[in-house]
């Protein structure tokens, strides 16, 4: 499959799909902390506001996105310019196909070069998996080499139910 994969740039006019393929994981899973999907208006600022300092990159199989994923800042302030978050979303009907992968190796190796070290990921987490949170965000980060650095309990609310997050962090 990795044959028929390309990764670009993301671009302003990819916010239609990519709120597409985003709008699955606010409205039917814990995976984002979002209550409402944003608009493709939106999006397009996300992309535009990202790009300015970080890379943001989608993965096409054939010319069907699949997935993205981007980096951002983790916090504004001077001593952290060596530390980025990272986020990456996968159409659910491609999941499991090293699509995300590809994206993560592409984002690591962009980070790198830009002089990134630290690299920091979200994943929302519940000692039981349940109909809107599986282990499937962890479980990939820990392939893709990273290791949980903290877990904060009940800090998000959705579907009337407390998850909480874990950060998880690898060095580069």
């Amino acid at each position: 499959m990795e044959r028929e994969l390309f990764i670009r740039d993301a671009d302003p006019e990819d916010a239609k799909k990519l709120v597409e393929i985003y709008s699955y994981y606010v409205l039917n899973t814990a995976v984002s902390f979002e209550y409402e999907a944003p608009s493709v208006e939106e999006f397009k600022n996300r992309i535009k506001t990202t790009k300015e300092k970080y890379p943001y990159m989608v993965c096409l199989l054939k010319d069907r996105i699949v997935g993205y994923a981007y980096a951002g800042p983790y916090s504004s302030r001077e001593a952290y310019n060596w530390t980025a978050t990272t986020s990456i979303y996968v159409d659910k009907d491609y999941r499991r196909q090293g699509i995300g992968s590809l994206l993560y190796k592409e984002l690591e190796k962009r980070l790198k070069e830009q002089g990134i070290v630290n690299l920091l990921a979200g994943a929302a987490y519940s000692d039981e998996e349940d109909e809107y949170l599986t282990h499937d965000s962890y479980k990939f980060h820990i392939r893709s080499g990273y290791t949980k650095a903290a877990h904060m309990k009940t800090i998000g609310k959705k579907f009337d139910r407390w998850y909480d997050l874990l950060w998880m962090q690898k060095k580069l």
